[in-house]
């Protein structure tokens, strides 16, 4: 069924709707709307959740357009494109490739990892020599775009990240079957001109991502350094294992996170970070700790794009 972006698309306050039990995606940012299409025809067309999740963020990846996921992904200072991903289902396997090279699609690299290793998460020149091994395609991830910028940049080489420009922003995406199966995934280029061999939360389980099969799942975009320091992703699962909405414990991790801020006396004017979450009775939740974060859904009836309630303006 052909669905357009609902008119209320972009409200500050999440639309909340009983889930019906026919399948439910939740997914960072705008290219979240593309995403989410791919993975629900994938789940509609009777593949499984984690072929939904696995489908919809490759499809982000192959995109040379986005600028910081997989292909077209912004380069490290040094002018080398290195992206992170990872992958969990409701059982607790887990895939995760770091720092990966010549690779264009991290997600499905993460989740070999998860079924054909002992290991959890591969690195490096390690994870693109097992790409390479399971038939994985390389190619030159440095698109013209991103050449041009990163040259651009050398002439002051300063790093500077700022809230919302889409130079380190993660693909998250949640999912929920009709089974009341979770999974989720992430991807991520990290943040551009970052020193070479930095890796953020992305690819780290209970930072970028954390799946609990009988609670729910939350996933984290924006700056990765803050997210692992307050281990974000299993922060907000765990709040709501405590009996917290996907909504309140969104909100419990940023505060939390703004906490970190204010007792180091840190300047976080350009810092971003934002969740998403959904449990199993398909309730979400979305808070960021200022404006600007939206996020897509999708289930049988709907596709819209919401923007995230935030701690500050």
């Amino acid at each position: 069924m052909g669905l357009t972006v609902a008119s209320d698309a972009l409200s500050a306050t999440p639309i909340v709707r009983p889930y019906r039990g026919e399948g439910l995606f939740l997914t960072t940012w705008r290219f979240g709307l593309t995403s989410n299409e791919a993975a629900w025809q994938t789940l509609d067309s009777g593949g499984s959740l984690l072929d939904a999740i696995e489908q919809g963020i490759r499809t982000c990846e192959l995109d040379p357009a986005e600028r910081s996921v997989g292909l077209g992904g912004r380069p490290d200072r040094d002018g080398v494109v290195t992206l992170d991903a990872c992958i969990m289902d409701h059982l607790g396997n887990a895939g995760s490739v770091c720092a990966m090279e010549g690779i264009a699609t991290p997600i499905s690299v993460a989740r070999a990892v998860m079924e054909k290793t002992p290991h959890i998460m591969l690195a490096g020149d390690g994870a693109r020599r097992f790409a390479l091994e399971q038939g994985f395609a390389s190619q030159d991830l440095l698109v013209e775009d991103s050449q041009r910028e990163w040259q651009d940049w050398l002439k002051e080489a300063r790093y500077r990240p700022i809230a919302n420009i889409e130079n380190h922003d993660t693909i998250g995406m949640l999912g929920l079957d009709a089974d009341g199966r979770l999974a989720g995934g992430c991807s991520t280029s990290g943040m551009a001109f970052k020193m070479h061999g930095r890796v953020g939360d992305s690819p780290i389980i209970g930072a970028g991502l954390y799946v609990d099969g009988d609670v729910g799942a939350c996933t984290a975009t924006g700056h990765g350094e803050e997210v692992m320091r307050t281990v974000g992703a299993f922060r907000v699962v765990q709040g709501m294992s405590l009996g917290l909405s996907p909504q309140a414990a969104c909100e419990a991790a940023v505060e939390a996170i703004a906490a970190f801020f204010r007792r180091r006396a840190k300047d976080w004017s350009d810092t971003q970070i934002g969740f998403i979450a959904l449990n199993k009775n398909g309730d979400i939740g979305a808070y960021a700790l200022r404006s600007g974060f939206d996020y897509a859904v999708r289930d049988q009836s709907r596709t819209e794009l919401l923007r995230a309630e935030s701690l500050l303006g």
